[in-house]
């Protein structure tokens, strides 16, 4: 299993929709930067990845699992994009800011810090349990 992060404006497709996406998920879509789509193509059924608010709010709130693989993106008119099927697995009871991922040591590596402007990105396992931590979860 690889562990993502996976960056929304909330404005536009927040944790609670997500959530109101039920059990089929909701289409992963719109990600126009080749570096975030190629992550696209890397996940695998049952990969998670964290819910990131960007812009406004600037936290991860949640946890998603990849339920189906990489496709043609529907809204791509040229085809060359992907997307993927994703379901919300957990809304965190504690969001963990960008703040707080800056402050810690451990997480300086983050692509979150590195390449802010990313909308998909891998997270190792070492910063996966990390994060989890400051959100209370003990998994």
């Amino acid at each position: 299993m690889k562990y993502w992060l996976l960056k929304s404006e909330p404005n536009v497709w927040s944790i609670s929709n997500q959530k109101k996406a039920g059990l089929k998920g909701a289409t992963w879509d719109g990600v126009r930067n080749y570096q975030a789509a190629n992550n696209l193509r890397k996940m695998s059924r049952g990969d998670l990845c964290f819910f990131y608010h960007s812009n406004i709010g600037k936290e991860i709130v949640g946890i998603v699992e990849v339920i189906k693989t990489a496709f043609v993106d529907p809204t791509d008119k040229e085809k060359k994009f992907v997307a993927v099927q994703v379901r919300c697995k957990k809304v965190l009871n504690k969001p963990v800011s960008l703040e707080n991922i800056k402050k810690n040591p451990n997480l300086n590596n983050l692509p979150l810090i590195k390449q802010s402007r990313l909308s998909v990105m891998p997270i190792d396992t070492k910063s996966w349990k990390i994060i989890l931590k400051m959100s209370s979860i003990n998994k």
